[in-house]
C-alpha cells in the first residue's frame, strides 16, 4: 500500500465518520426539541391535575395532605395578619415556597376556592384579605327572604 491509498483511505473514514457525526447532531437536536416539548406537556399536566385534585376530591376520599397543608399554610398566613392584604406571589415569599407562575396560579386557585368558601375577601383584584365576619349563607327558601 502507497501513500496516496493509504490517504484516500483516511480521507474515506473521514468523510464516512464526518457524516455520522452530521446524523448524531440532527437526531440530539430533534430528539432535544422533543424532550423540551414533552417536559412542557408533563408540567401542564401536573399544574392540571393538582388544580383539578383540590377543586373535586374523588368521592369520599379527602384531599391530598400536600394540598390541606398548603391550605392551611394560607390560613395560618392571613391569620397571622388579619387586617393585611396579599396577592398569591406575595403569599410564596412570605411561606418560601417557589415563586414560578405555575405555582402561583394554584395558590391563585386555592385563594379563589377559599374566597367562594366565605374565608377571605377579595377587596380587589388579585389581592385577598382575611374576612372579619363570615356572610350569613341564603337557605333558598322563600320565607327566608324579607316581606315587603
Amino acid at each position: 500500500m502507497n501513500v496516496i491509498e493509504l490517504l484516500a483511505g483516511l480521507q474515506a473514514q473521514h468523510d464516512k465518520t464526518a457524516a455520522r457525526a452530521d446524523e448524531l447532531r440532527d437526531r440530539i437536536q430533534h430528539l432535544t426539541a422533543a424532550l423540551t416539548k414533552t417536559q412542557a406537556r408533563l408540567a401542564n399536566l401536573v399544574t392540571t391535575r393538582k388544580v383539578i385534585a383540590e377543586l373535586a376530591p374523588a368521592s369520599g376520599q379527602p384531599a391530598p395532605p400536600e394540598t390541606n397543608t398548603a391550605y392551611q399554610a394560607i390560613v395560618n398566613t392571613f391569620n397571622q395578619h388579619p387586617d393585611q392584604e396579599f396577592r398569591a406571589r406575595e403569599l410564596h415569599e412570605r411561606l418560601g415556597t417557589p415563586t414560578d407562575e405555575a405555582s402561583v396560579d394554584i395558590t391563585r386557585s386555592r385563594l379563589g376556592h377559599l374566597t367562594r368558601q366565605g374565608f377571605l375577601t377579595q377587596p380587589g383584584r388579585g389581592r385577598y384579605q382575611k374576612r372579619t365576619q363570615r356572610p350569613l349563607r341564603a337557605t333558598g327558601r322563600v320565607s327566608a327572604l324579607p316581606r315587603c
